[in-house]
């Protein structure tokens, strides 16, 4: 393990270490104007969002590491405390990226970029035709967070009107994911984005009060076989299978097997045990995978 203190550390370095660890960032690609009415657009990935009720979200232009400037977008929310933070999709993710260019103030970004600008309904801000979510928002605070190169600037915003593409929407109008196919910032040149392999659900602990890892028997928590996942998704439970529930199962023919199968050998009858129990895990057989880790040998 190595170890950093940013105090003796430059800003890039500290900046390269944050930006490369705090991933996937979201992006807000955001819409502002000057007090001339004068567009501009620019993605942030210092960003997210923080409450919904009220609907808060805040992102950052930092101030630039190099030089200790500002950027415009900055500059734009304090003359005009309004802005259209857009969700983009992987088809738009250059576009994006090109906006991102230090063009001179006052030059038009919607134009630079290739995008199509859209009056908004509530803010000044001009909003992206192309991408599949926008958010207007009207400033509520900017707070400054330091006044050197690197130093971040919260600009707290509320939405007070949300656009979806319906094309993003599932049979329960709620948004996809697959079909948002949002992109994220990494550290460096990288970005990431959602693909069908990468998704994952996990069953949220908000009602169900689970055992808790301390409570797995410890052999099954020092298993070799079991992963730190496996061992979350067993604690989840709340409750483990029945004495009866595990004697039936004992009488099943693939158990009655492996106890011919392992009789003088019960390293391996634990070892196989665990394995077909993370099987079922990953399958989201939880209360199959306990009925095989309870067995007795």
């Amino acid at each position: 393990m190595k170890t950093f203190y940013p105090k003796d550390l430059s800003p890039v370095e500290v900046q390269t270490i944050l930006q490369g660890a705090v991933t996937p960032r979201p992006i807000a690609f955001a819409s502002t104007v000057d007090r001339d009415g004068n567009p501009n657009l620019s993605p942030f990935s210092f960003f997210n969002m923080f409450s919904a009720n009220p609907p808060i979200l805040i992102f950052s232009p930092s101030r630039r590491v190099r030089d200790n400037s500002v950027k415009h977008t900055l500059e734009n929310v304090g003359e005009v405390p309004e802005v259209v933070i857009h969700i983009v999709g992987y088809e738009r993710v250059e576009q994006m990226s090109l906006a991102s260019t230090e063009y001179p103030r006052g030059v038009n970004e919607f134009e630079k970029s290739g995008l199509t600008a859209l009056k908004s309904d509530l803010v000044a801000p001009l909003r992206v035709k192309e991408a599949a979510v926008a958010m207007e928002c009207k400033v509520l605070e900017i707070k400054p967070l330091g006044i050197g190169g690197g130093a971040g600037n919260l600009v707290i915003c509320e939405v007070i009107a949300i656009h979806l593409d319906e094309k993003i929407l599932d049979e329960k109008g709620v948004i996809d994911p697959h079909k948002l196919d949002p992109v994220a910032r990494l550290g460096g040149s990288w970005y990431s984005r959602i693909t069908p392999d990468s998704l994952f659900q996990i069953p949220k602990p908000l009602t169900n009060l689970g055992i808790g890892v301390d409570q797995i028997p410890e052999q099954i928590r020092n298993s070799p076989i079991l992963t730190g996942n496996n061992l979350g998704r067993l604690g989840n439970v709340m409750k483990l299978p029945s004495d009866a529930e595990l004697a039936d199962f004992s009488q099943s023919e693939e158990i009655q097997e492996m106890r011919r199968r392992f009789v003088n050998d019960r390293d391996s009858w634990i070892d196989h045990l665990h394995l077909r129990a993370k099987e079922e895990l990953e399958k989201g057989q939880v209360d199959l995978a306990w009925k095989y880790l309870l067995q007795k040998g």
